[in-house]
């Protein structure tokens, strides 16, 4: 996926937009970049990959080679960027995060002449920011263009622009699958995804961008310059696995939705009136652990790690090309407490499960370790659909999915006739699917999260939420 940061400000901003893109670090794993413009140097950029090496250790070299008084940065899964364009609409960076369907389709229909060309990409992947500022170039000005953009594009862009005057423009995707919110303080503004990240920099809440929302803003304010629409669809995962904890969407705290989310599991399992006998709730690192207290605190059967992933030396980013290194990396990272495993009945708590790779290595691991049974709750419903929003599950095909699998296994294609059947674990079918499952992992037993459980975690209108990766809807 991604994260944008960026600032304006009457002072000097390279630490604060050094700190806010990295503190974008959880969303991407592939690329950073920086920009910032100085009134006597003009635009500077710089891009980096990081694979295997944290954003900090690429630019800390910045504070002796750039300045300036409005930056952005972006932390990426797949683009190289903010890109350096020259255009109609002048010198300008930009980021922008989502994803593009219908690149192909786009290129055939607005930019296939003779003098228009890409730059090809690892693969002869077209960068899909490049597309969207080629798609902007078409219209007169930044809000023709943007509207332009989104309304051409199957799937989804936030979009964040530092022009060649010291001024930012921000752009919500339209139908707000991802948040973009404006920090402010005396002398400057801030924008990013995630709030805390200008708040450490002395930036309070100012303000939310809407769906498919455009504001430009410098020094002396902000300006609409295209209003909010009514269609909201912000992304339901951000809560249950990809949010960080501290961050807070539309009103809705990450960390509390957590607790929240487990305490319902929890009752759900008692109202089933189900006997495990388990000795400790344990979250499956990092993201699971909220949703895990929220369940020990609702069952009341004492919270424990277990084990523990060991990442000073192994960051999330760690990235090994061979995949036995990945796999052996996987299992060096979790280092067991032995005294809160050995003969103990378990209960671990995930934020999801997708393909199911890595989760079968960490039960694995636990019954290495001598444990006596592993019980494993869902934090979210059975992952049906692959992303084509956001890409989040980062699946290229839906038979990727765990659940997809089984199903297939279970029935052949007939079973996709009754998906919602599968998700519901008061059926026949949904008690063959997490029996399948439990078969394949060694669990003791498996549950998932309901759809209307997970929707009340997090306390909003179904309507304003996107569940597609869960029941399809658009």
């Amino acid at each position: 996926m991604g994260g944008f940061f960026g600032i304006v400000s009457k002072e000097d901003c390279l630490a604060d937009v050094y700190f806010g893109v990295d503190y974008h670090s959880h969303l991407g794993t592939k690329r950073a970049g920086l920009a910032f413009y100085d009134r006597n140097i003009g635009i500077q950029r710089e891009i980096h990959n990081i694979e295997n090496t944290p954003f900090r250790t690429k630019f800390g070299h910045i504070f002796d080679e750039m300045k300036g008084t409005c930056g952005i940065g972006c932390i990426s899964d797949d683009n190289p960027q903010p890109l350096l364009l020259r255009s109609a609409l002048g010198v300008y960076a930009m980021c922008a995060i989502g994803i593009i369907n219908n690149k192909e389709e786009l290129i055939e229909k607005y930019l296939s002449a003779e003098n228009t060309y890409f730059e090809s990409m690892t693969g002869g992947k077209i960068n899909g920011t490049e597309l969207i500022a080629a798609l902007m170039n078409q219209k007169k000005s930044f809000a023709e263009g943007i509207r332009f953009a989104q309304e051409s594009i199957c799937g989804t862009a936030s979009i964040l622009i530092l022009t060649q005057k010291g001024e930012l423009i921000a752009a919500r995707d339209k139908v707000g699958r991802l948040p973009v919110r404006v920090g402010k303080k005396e002398g400057g503004f801030a924008v990013a995804m995630e709030s805390f990240a200008y708040q450490k920099a002395g930036y309070e809440d100012f303000y939310d961008l809407g769906p498919g929302e455009i504001v430009k803003l410098d020094c002396s304010g902000m300006t609409q310059l295209n209003p909010p629409g009514k269609k909201k669809r912000i992304c339901s995962f951000l809560w249950s696995y990809y949010g960080y904890p501290t961050s807070t969407y539309e009103g809705v705290n990450v960390e509390k939705m957590r607790y929240n989310n487990g305490e319902i599991m929890a009752a759900n399992d008692e109202a089933s009136g189900a006997d495990m006998n388990i000795d400790y709730v344990g979250g499956v690192p990092d993201s699971g652990t909220p949703h895990a207290i929220g369940y020990a605190t609702q069952s009341r059967i004492p919270f424990a790690r277990a084990f523990i992933k060991y990442t000073p030396t192994w960051s999330r980013s760690f990235m090994p090309a061979s995949q036995s290194v990945r796999d052996r990396v996987a299992k060096m990272k979790l280092i067991p407490v032995k005294e809160l495993i050995e003969g103990k009945n378990l209960l671990f708590v995930d934020d999801s499960i997708v393909r199911g790779t890595q989760l079968r290595e960490t039960v694995e691991f636990l019954y290495e370790n001598g444990a006596k049974s592993v019980h494993m709750r869902s934090a979210c419903p059975p992952i049906l659909y692959s992303c084509k929003y956001l890409n989040f599950t980062r699946s290229t095909s839906e038979m990727e999915l765990i659940a997809r699998r089984v199903i297939l296994e279970l029935e052949g294609e007939e079973g996709f006739n009754h998906l919602e059947e599968y998700c519901d674990g008061s059926t026949e079918r949904g008690k063959a699917l997490r029996n399948s499952i439990c078969k394949k992992f060694d669990f003791a037993s498996l549950e998932f999260q309901s759809l209307k459980g997970l929707i009340e975690a997090i306390g909003l209108p179904e309507c304003e939420l996107c569940t597609y990766c869960w029941n399809g809807k658009e």
